[in-house]
């Protein structure tokens, strides 16, 4: 009898055990979108299987179903809308595009292998006749393809938000801390704020073009322009958020660096950025959301390279691939905007789980 119930103990504390390490993965799994994933672990474990069934179909379930219904719609109504371009394409045209396009960037990346080769070739053979002088090293200048643009956004958003948060941050803890700081940006901030990115986008071309006369420099004009567009819209977010976290410090908390008398340094490293982290992340998170819908639109209009500069171009080419082809970046342009998202939440939960150990 009691080998049994020692049996049953181990069971039980394994099964424990079990689910335990299932909760804590559970955390992680809710940063990155798998959150449908927890109840499967935890009937494969044994627990209530109809209960966790029920959260499956919650949590996976309803979504598949509500993406279903959508293509469905989309398949059945798309054909019966007439447009300029033909009738607007449905799920199966603009997944035949998808593949159009990759097919489209491996023959262009089979053309520049060729070039990189053919200029190897004429290089070794320059050399070996002993005509150094008509050694040539080109870059390819061959059409950007689809993965391309789509990397030029990336890389444009991101220096911009990066830019935008280092300035952003710090003013915000200055606002936060300092009634007269905050006295002093809170008139630009009302007035700064709701300015469009149409309209400061001939302001930093014209700026830019002046300062940044060739493009020989680290980054491109066409770059520039749009980082800095992207920047100037985007640090309002983080800005007020980061203002909001610091000022609502416990006050508590304020008087025992008082106390303990810490320098502005030590009080802003151990106090209160450690405080207003939620807040601060929760300003980077809408600032980068901000920041991916500004770059699409300075792209579009400033015929920058990127993914809105690939939409403004397919609208104007008039094929009848290119409705698909502009969903195609559509649909992109959200996925992107939702792992950029899901990265900073990312970001934010590593974060705070430091801080709170």
């Amino acid at each position: 009898m009691t080998a049994i119930d020692t049996n049953t103990l181990d069971i039980e504390a394994r099964r424990a055990r079990r689910f335990a390490r299932i909760d804590k993965a559970d955390a992680w799994l809710n940063v990155f979108g798998l959150s449908w994933m927890t109840p499967i672990l935890k009937a494969a474990a044994g627990d209530n299987p109809r209960t966790q069934a029920g959260e499956i179909w919650r949590l996976l379930g309803v979504p598949l179903l509500a993406i279903a219904i959508f293509l469905t719609l989309w398949a059945t109504l798309a054909p019966k809308v007439q447009t300029s371009l033909g009738a607007v394409p449905g799920p199966a045209q603009v997944w035949e595009q998808v593949g159009e396009l990759h097919q489209d960037a491996v023959r262009e990346g089979e053309r520049e292998a060729a070039f990189y080769d053919r200029q190897d070739a004429r290089n070794a053979e320059h050399i070996a006749s002993g005509n150094e002088d008509r050694f040539r090293d080109r870059a390819y200048t061959g059409k950007p393809t689809y993965y391309d643009q789509i990397w030029t956004s990336i890389k444009t958003v991101l220096f911009g938000f990066l830019i935008a948060s280092a300035v952003a941050i710090p003013l915000g803890i200055a606002a936060g801390l300092s009634i007269t700081a905050n006295a002093a940006l809170n008139p630009l901030i009302q007035i700064f704020k709701p300015v469009s990115p149409l309209a400061w986008l001939p302001i930093v071309t014209m700026i830019v073009s002046a300062v940044y006369s060739t493009n020989d420099g680290m980054f491109s004009k066409s770059f520039l322009i749009s980082a800095i567009t992207v920047t100037l819209c985007s640090l309002w977010p983080t800005l007020i958020n980061t203002s909001l976290g610091v000022a609502s410090i416990d006050k508590d908390l304020v008087s025992v660096s008082r106390v303990l008398k810490m320098n502005t340094y030590t009080k802003i490293t151990k106090l209160v950025l450690p405080s207003a982290l939620p807040l601060i992340f929760t300003g980077l998170r809408l600032s980068l959301g901000v920041g991916w819908m500004v770059l699409i639109a300075a792209e579009m209009l400033a015929q920058n390279p990127g993914l809105g500069k690939f939409v403004w171009d397919e609208f104007q080419n008039g094929s009848s691939q290119s409705l698909a082809r502009i969903m195609v970046a559509v649909l992109t342009i959200g996925i992107i905007g939702f792992l950029l998202d899901r990265v900073m939440y990312a970001l934010q939960s590593m974060f705070t789980f430091s801080n709170n150990r």
